[in-house]
């Protein structure tokens, strides 16, 4: 949406930056690699909190002479903006070279949002996690929280807005229709029963995320494929899923209920999952507790929760781009064109698309 009217540069990292290269192959956006955080896991797909914190700590070491490379590029290039996704070093080059900075995520709910429907222990982790989100980005000029829900705003003199998830276009362009399937979406490994009790529904079952498998019963492995999974969401009676800020807020828009099922160990996934259930949108479940008995209500209750989704309005892509366009130039400069320089990092997976 930028692109038509700004030079872009995308800094990227891991997945992302393989992902994302291919697409933007001669298109003027150019995506360069960034070293990033990423979660550890354990036995049964529990995030590992202490080997986490370990992998970290490389990452922060480096974090001075990683600034100091973006903060080179920024000043060579002249950037116009910075905008980050949860990332800690390109705000702060930013602002060592003037550049405004835009903070456009998801994890600013747990510092911009009034959180108290929720269970004391989470809100106890959101109140430990605001500080890691605060310190990510220290001073933003302009903060966009980006969720599929949004309870109530904190009262602040901070330049705050709160929007809908940013959709992609091949979403935008998908045509929902009813089907019979279960869209399933899962991260790494799952319990087996987990697998056994989607069999048990008698309904066709598209499992995206753990990668070619041979089929098992009504269940079929799917490989990554972005349109192959835009097209069964787009067909399915539900889906079902880890609890990703993103992909519950593109199975809301095309109007197909949500079974939420946290990763064990991921806090944030717990929080969308209280807010999936806050937004009526959808259910949620612990993933090993998933048994026939509530796969069976979620399927009950199908029709009801999907008026719900109908309800809602989860696109955010008007209001994100005219709360950027706030802090760029209204037209490009005489002698060269703006550029806006983003950079996405996914410490913690959500369960989303990468």
């Amino acid at each position: 949406m930028l692109r038509s009217s700004h030079e872009v540069v995308l800094y990227a990292s891991g997945d992302a930056s393989e992902l994302l290269a291919a697409p933007y192959a001669g298109t003027g956006v150019e995506v360069r690699e960034l070293p990033c955080l990423r979660f550890a896991y354990g036995p049964g797909g529990r995030v590992d909190r202490l080997r986490t914190l370990a992998a970290a700590v490389p990452f922060v070491r480096r974090l001075s002479s990683l600034g100091a490379r973006l903060a080179s590029d920024l000043r060579r290039e002249r950037f116009d903006l910075a905008i980050t996704d949860f990332e800690p070093a390109l705000p702060r080059a930013a602002r060592r070279c003037g550049v405004p900075v835009v903070s456009l995520d998801h994890q600013h709910l747990l510092v911009e949002s009034e959180l108290s429907f929720l269970p004391i222990r989470l809100r106890w982790h959101a109140a430990v996690m605001g500080l890691v989100v605060r310190a990510f980005v220290p001073h933003a000029d302009a903060t966009i929280v980006s969720s599929f829900h949004q309870p109530p705003a904190r009262r602040t003199r901070r330049d705050v807005r709160h929007i809908g998830v940013v959709l992609r276009p091949e979403l935008l362009a998908a045509a929902p229709r009813r089907g019979e399937h279960l869209t399933v979406y899962l991260r790494r490994s799952v319990p087996e029963s987990l697998l056994d009790t989607l069999a048990a529904t008698g309904r066709p079952v598209h499992v995206f995320g753990l990668g070619p498998r041979p089929p098992r019963g009504t269940l079929r492995f799917e490989p990554v494929s972005e349109s192959a999974f835009v097209s069964s969401l787009a067909s399915a009676a539900a889906l079902v899923t880890t609890a990703g800020n993103q992909v519950v807020g593109e199975a809301i828009f095309l109007g197909k209920p949500v079974l939420a099922l946290p990763e064990p160990g991921n806090a944030e996934q717990e929080i969308n999952a209280h807010l999936l259930a806050v937004s009526g949108a959808g259910l949620w479940a612990a993933m090993g507790e998933v048994d026939e008995s509530r796969l069976g209500e979620f399927e009950s209750r199908l029709e009801d929760l999907r008026s719900r989704c109908l309800q809602l309005s989860p696109n955010g892509n008007a209001a994100a781009l005219a709360a950027v366009a706030r802090h760029l130039p209204t037209r490009p400069a005489p002698v060269r064109q703006p550029r806006v320089v983003r950079a996405p990092l996914r410490p913690a997976p959500l369960g989303g698309r990468p």
